[in-house]
């Protein structure tokens, strides 16, 4: 059945709030998160011909909650068990309750922090935050992950049976234990972000529905800890990114490098915000990874084109961050700096640090060492480069432009 991309839109919003209220009442993910994802596909197949409800989020709650009773009176095999769960809920919670009675909940955060339970692995805790929170199928998370979309669901399944041995609760953690799941929960924020900001697959660039749900998490999360300095770093990263998106892509869709983006469609509220948070964070809070990055960011924000960015501090910026959390990406974007710094050649050097690491046969870095062997004037290795990059890109978007590029350096 095709359905429309503004209910199958709509239908990936509410999923997580949805997710969130049913763990928040029964506090059981495993059973909640199967009851919603069945109220989905109820919506899937009813909405088309009754029309989408008035209360669409109170309609996929009730649903939900009426398959989870309906799930948990039905697991007779378990019948010893089931009796003691459901002598943990409250008797007036046994009935799934009208569309809209109780009042509306955001539950994401504790979301959030439950999937992000030092019980799991960290690949373990972004695959179950990028399903529970931010709505994406077990295809698309496999996809991000490069790996079969059958190993993907074994990995979920495996990650929500360990909160249950866990016995993982539904709440914000104490203070005390809140340095090491923030780690966690900045690192999955980040992740999931990227993903929307730079779709690992699929026909569009960007999914504007996954950096809205980060950004709106961070939001939230710098609220609660306004005096953690990578809090607020990573939140001035992402509203710094954020504000340079609609410039990202031409009329047609293809993607548009920063050079040649027209930065009067920058959003210059955005980065006056971030600008003002960064340099907050930097003059008052300890110093971590976020914020350098968000610092690098707002460098670009503040250059009116790419010829007079100060790239010098921009080099200087990332071997700070090289020193502080040394990783491919970023070594990555500072081969580019130091290129505009010392010349490609200094920068293809540098490139050649990351042939035998993770990023080696990635898409990205032989698009960075194609624009690299253009700038060094060597066209016909540039095409080479940006011909295999094309083969290996899963997003359709950046596939047209790398093609794009490869037949501009051939002519």
């Amino acid at each position: 059945m095709k359905v429309d991309p503004s209910v199958e839109e709509l239908l990936r919003t509410l999923a997580a709030p949805v997710l969130g209220a049913l763990v928040r009442r029964y506090g059981d993910f495993f059973r909640s998160e199967d009851a919603v994802q069945e109220a989905l596909i109820t919506a899937v197949s009813t909405w088309p011909r009754t029309g989408v409800p008035a209360q669409p989020l109170g309609w996929l709650t009730t649903v939900a909650a009426r398959r989870y009773l309906d799930q948990l009176r039905a697991d007779t095999a378990r019948e010893r068990r089931e009796r003691a769960v459901l002598a943990t809920i409250p008797r007036d919670a046994l009935v799934a309750p009208p569309p809209d009675l109780e009042p509306v909940r955001d539950d994401l955060l504790e979301l959030l922090f439950l999937c992000c339970h030092p019980a799991l692995t960290p690949s373990a805790q972004v695959a179950l935050t990028l399903r529970a929170v931010g709505g994406l199928s077990t295809a698309e998370i496999a996809a991000a992950f490069l790996v079969p979309e059958k190993t993907m669901g074994q990995r979920i399944s495996r990650a929500k049976q360990r909160l249950r041995d866990a016995d993982a609760r539904f709440e914000l953690p104490p203070q005390a234990e809140c340095g090491p799941r923030l780690r966690a929960v900045l690192h999955v924020l980040y992740l999931l972000f990227n993903e929307g900001y730079s779709a690992s697959s699929g026909p569009v660039l960007q999914r504007t529905d996954l950096t809205r749900q980060a950004l709106c998490l961070t939001r939230r999360l710098h609220d609660r800890l306004p005096d953690s300095g990578e809090t607020v770093g990573l939140l001035a990263l992402m509203v710094l990114t954020e504000a340079r998106s609609g410039a990202r892509t031409g009329p047609d869709g293809i993607l548009v490098p920063l050079i040649e983006q027209d930065r009067t469609r920058w959003d210059r509220t955005a980065i006056a915000e971030g600008i003002a948070l960064i340099t907050h964070s930097l003059a008052t809070l300890p110093l971590g990874p976020y914020q350098i990055q968000a610092a690098i960011a707002a460098v670009h924000a503040e250059a009116p084109s790419t010829e007079v960015t100060d790239w010098a501090q921009i080099l200087a910026l990332y071997q700070v961050l090289d020193r502080l959390a040394p990783n491919p990406v970023a070594t990555l974007n500072r081969a580019v700096a130091l290129a505009m710094v010392r010349g490609p050649e200094a920068g293809l050097a540098l490139l050649g640090e990351l042939e035998s690491g993770p990023l080696a046969g990635n898409h990205r870095l032989l698009a960075v060492r194609a624009h690299l062997f253009e700038q060094a004037g060597k066209r016909a290795d540039a095409a080479a480069a940006y011909r295999e990059a094309a083969r290996l890109a899963g997003s359709l978007p950046e596939q047209r432009f790398l093609v794009q590029q490869a037949v501009r350096c051939t002519g």
